[in-house]
Formats: C-alpha cells, structure tokens, sequence
C-alpha cells in the first residue's frame, strides 16, 4: 500500500497502481470481486498483444484502481450505494439525481486516484 489514508476514515491506504498491489487490496475492501477483477485483467492483456498497446492494461488499472478507492472510502462506498438504489426509481427526477451522484462519485474516485 502507497499512500497514507487521508479522508480520515478510509478501510485502508490507497494501494499503488500495480495489478499485484491493487489485488492486495481488493482482497481486503471487495474480495466477492477477484474472480471479475481476474477476468478483466486477462481481457485486458489479451487485447495489449493483440493491439500492441499497453492502453488496455492501462485503462485496467485506472478502472480498477477507482473501484477500490470507492470501495476502501466509506463516504464513497455509501453514496454509491444510495445512488445505484435510486436508478430505478419510478420518479424519472429521482432517478436523474441519481445518475449525477453516481458520476460524481465516479468522478471524485478517478480524481483522486489520478493525483
């Protein structure tokens, strides 16, 4: 794990953006999650060869990197949840708020697990 925790209440740091640190991690915050974190890690190294590229391995560890930044914050992690649970609420204005929550903690994750 990289870095300290700095929202005062996270489960634990923020783990370094290498596929062995990020499955650390999501052995503690998700592990229901390591047999899709696996299965999209081989996807994404097939398509490198295949397109000769490191963006798919890249966009891999980006993507996962901010699934365990909401999952490892409990404010992110309680949004998200609220958010998903109103996606379908019969209110299309219910449901609009809650698309914008859901990106806005998509958002906030991505920003900070890209600084």
């Amino acid at each position: 794990m990289s870095t300290q925790a700095d929202h005062g209440n996270e489960l634990i740091p923020r783990p370094e953006q290498t596929p062995d640190a990020l499955r650390a991690a999501l052995v503690v915050v998700a592990p229901g999650r390591l047999t899709e974190m696996q299965r999209s890690k081989d996807e994404a190294f097939a398509k490198a060869v295949e397109w000769e590229s490191l963006s798919p391995v890249r966009s891999w560890v980006l993507a996962w990197a901010r699934d365990i930044e909401i999952a490892r914050r409990p404010d992110l992690s309680a949004r998200q949840a609220h958010a998903k649970s109103k996606l379908e609420d019969e209110d299309p204005a219910v449901a609009q708020e809650a698309l914008r929550e859901l990106n806005d903690v998509l958002s906030e994750a991505m920003k900070a697990v890209r600084t």
